[in-house]
């Protein structure tokens, strides 16, 4: 079996995560921090690119990893164009997209174009990205709204979804191209998606959209109300925006983002704080329901992922009341990095078709 070495890239909001895989080895894992400081000075997040970029590099020559033993740069997708799910070789259409995204920014843009701009001083390595957030297999059903202005749209935690309802699978024996699955990840952003034999058929909308609150956005909101408050003249465009993306949910409520905080804050008995965080339960568990009948109530497992599903409390509040629906399985934290590298090792190797981004 051919020898392969992947280098994995996944930029978030305030981290840079990297790693290298020898096979499916990791030999060097590292979560780079940036401070508010440090990224003070940039505008937009496209601006971060040298800087993180620069890092990187400085990071893996200081582990004496040898570039140019890499056969593959695979970053984390970012806000492109929908697209099914797989493996995309960066092209310039992407380069484009990634730069002036059709849907905004998002610290993820940042994987592809340091990928790209990596392997162009590698003799061996091609740049990939793999699931991006804006994976789109929707039925055309789960498209309507409500209003034909007002499309709904498929952004939600694609990467990570994938690879825990996979690993599930292969955990049973089974395809994931087999499994009717409900699979729940709990981060900063909460997305809850039905997939079915293969596909993700409908996902709440989790970047600034809809769905239960979170850590730091507000989710569905009650709409009249919402309407009124953006036309109060109180707030402008940019404040709302914030309010319901970054200072939303638990920080609107209570001042942090994040779950351990707020684990410790509802073991000391404030009865606040308890309301407010089985509340996020509560709704979650509502809209794993809701995905519950858009597979038809036929469902091989709900499946409970992301940094927030180490709270075992968090979390038995939303078995309590899902467990009649299926079987429940829960996969602490995620595991990006490593679904990153085992694409880009399957495409080197020759067991994975990849795709072209137009």
């Amino acid at each position: 079996m051919k020898d392969v070495r992947v280098l994995a890239i996944n930029p978030g909001s305030t981290s840079t995560k990297i790693a290298v895989y020898h096979n499916i080895e990791p030999i060097f894992l590292k979560n780079i921090k940036h401070t508010t400081e440090e990224l003070a000075p940039f505008a937009k997040i496209t601006d971060q690119f040298e800087f993180r970029k620069n890092i990187i590099l400085q990071q893996l020559k200081d582990a004496d990893m040898q570039i140019n033993d890499l056969q593959a740069v695979v970053g984390r997708g970012g806000l492109l164009k929908p697209i099914p799910s797989g493996i995309y070789k960066v092209n310039e259409a992407m380069i484009a997209d990634l730069k002036n995204s059709p849907l905004g920014e998002h610290a993820s843009n940042l994987g592809g174009l340091i990928a790209h701009d990596l392997v162009k001083s590698m003799p061996n390595a091609s740049a990939y990205i793999v699931d991006p957030i804006v994976v789109d297999e929707f039925d055309d059903i789960a498209r309507i709204s409500g209003h034909p202005l007002l499309q709904r749209i498929s952004i939600f935690h694609a990467l990570n979804q994938k690879a825990v309802a996979r690993e599930y699978a292969k955990s049973t024996h089974r395809k994931y191209e087999d499994l009717n699955l409900i699979v729940v990840h709990l981060g900063g952003g909460i997305t809850i998606g039905a997939h079915q034999k293969g596909r993700v058929i409908d996902v709440n909308q989790g970047l600034d959209g809809e769905g239960p609150f979170s850590p730091e956005r507000t989710g569905t909101l009650p709409v009249g109300d919402l309407v009124r408050l953006c036309f109060s003249g109180k707030y402008s465009l940019k404040e709302v925006q914030k309010m319901v993306k970054g200072e939303g949910g638990l920080v609107a409520y209570l001042g942090t983002n994040n779950a351990y905080d707020f684990e410790k804050i509802v073991d000391a008995g404030d009865k606040n704080a308890e309301l407010i965080y089985h509340a996020m339960a509560y709704q979650i568990a509502k809209y794993v329901g809701e995905m519950f009948t858009v597979l038809k109530c036929e469902v091989d497992a709900i499946l409970i992922t992301g940094g927030i599903a180490y709270d075992k409390g968090f979390v038995n509040w939303i078995q309590e009341r899902v467990y009649k629906l299926a079987p429940v399985h829960v996969f602490p934290g995620e595991d990006e990095m490593k679904a990153l590298a085992i694409n880009g090792l399957m495409v080197v190797r020759g067991e994975l078709e990849v795709k072209e981004y137009f």
